[in-house]
């Protein structure tokens, strides 16, 4: 096999035990789990918002970030959820370009996957214990959500990985929301099937062991937009697709809790970042105008960061708190469109 055995990694629990989340912080995961878990089950109509960097790749950023983030919260905490998106790994479409801080906790020197594991689990209990929100990040390896299992309080599975076995059994053994992402090619049914399969209980292996799962009762759908055979975007956040995936869950009355979050970036806005602006107040307008949708759509996924739009990696001239990956909102805008949702929800 062409494959060179680098080291060999600490398992989660030395990983934990070496950086572990204090008792304050873990009672401030109890309760805003449960707060998000309310909106998911429909006992409380506050709305969601994912929001933050396309990809984390600077802690200090981050951590900024998210303390700016929870004065925010605190002025509408009557309306809404904010869960800052801490994204550590990064899906890339080719397999080539950054990865995300668990590959390279500096993105300019070489990968170290240790050090990587050690870096994302230090930001994530930073960011908790600065600003008392708990994050969402995505799962882009199974294998590795046992790392953070006690810091995160959503989890998201991508376009590209929501097909695959691993990912939807994995999530069937999770406690936390966890959003499936339409495929990037749109298909309505894979992402059902994805969330029928998250919500039924599991045998399968799991870092080399069996395991049996209990299913995920808060697993729903994320609208992303898709791409066509020809490279087109195609959006999915207008009324008609909001309604056909209402009308979809109604004819799949097996699947407990229907949700779904709206991804106001990636394909939706064609990764235009300011048209996450207009993208969610149209959603909005779309909740206003039917109940059964203002019922379904449970929040919004938004890529937002210290500045606004994204420079290279390499960048000679790096700015501090601008992504190194997809554009996002700056922060005025940002502190703007919240307020804004605020005022319409």
């Amino acid at each position: 096999m062409s494959f060179t055995v680098e080291k060999q990694l600490p398992t989660p629990q030395e990983i934990r035990d070496r950086s572990p989340i204090t008792a304050e912080s873990a009672a401030v995961k109890k309760l805003r789990d449960a707060q998000i878990r309310d909106v998911f089950t429909g006992a409380s109509d506050k709305f969601v918002i994912i929001i933050g960097p396309c990809s984390a790749d600077n802690e200090d950023a981050v951590c900024e970030y998210v303390s700016r983030l929870a004065k925010v919260q605190e002025k509408v905490k009557d309306r809404l959820i904010l869960i800052p998106r801490i994204y550590t790994n990064k899906p890339r479409t080719t397999g080539e370009g950054y990865k995300g801080m668990i590959h390279q906790p500096d993105p300019q020197k070489k990968p170290d996957m240790l050090a990587g594991l050690i870096a994302i689990r230090r930001m994530h209990i930073r960011a908790i214990s600065e600003s008392g929100l708990t994050p969402a990040d995505e799962m882009l390896y199974p294998e590795n959500w046992p790392y953070l299992e006690d810091v995160l309080s959503y989890v998201a599975i991508g376009a590209r990985s929501v097909e695959n076995q691993q990912h939807r059994l994995t999530v069937s053994g999770l406690d936390i929301p966890v959003g499936m992402k339409n495929p990037t090619s749109g298909h309505l049914s894979v992402m059902l099937n994805s969330v029928h399969a998250a919500q039924c209980q599991h045998d399968f292996l799991f870092r080399g062991y069996e395991v049996q799962t209990t299913g995920n009762p808060l697993a729903h759908t994320i609208l992303r937009g898709a791409v066509n055979k020809h490279g087109q975007t195609i959006p999915n956040y207008h009324y008609e697709d909001l309604f056909r995936v209402q009308q979809m869950y109604e004819e799949r009355p097996e699947l407990k809790n229907p949700a779904c979050i709206v991804d106001a970036n990636h394909s939706n806005s064609n990764k235009q970042y300011m048209e996450q602006i207009r993208i969610s107040k149209e959603v909005l307008h779309s909740r206003k105008h039917s109940p059964a949708i203002a019922k379904l759509v449970k929040g919004l996924m938004i890529e937002s960061y210290l500045e606004s739009g994204c420079q290279r990696v390499d960048s000679p001239n790096h700015i501090y708190g601008k992504s190194i990956t997809d554009p996002c909102l700056g922060w005025d805008d940002s502190e703007y469109l919240l307020r804004q949702i605020a005022e319409l929800v």
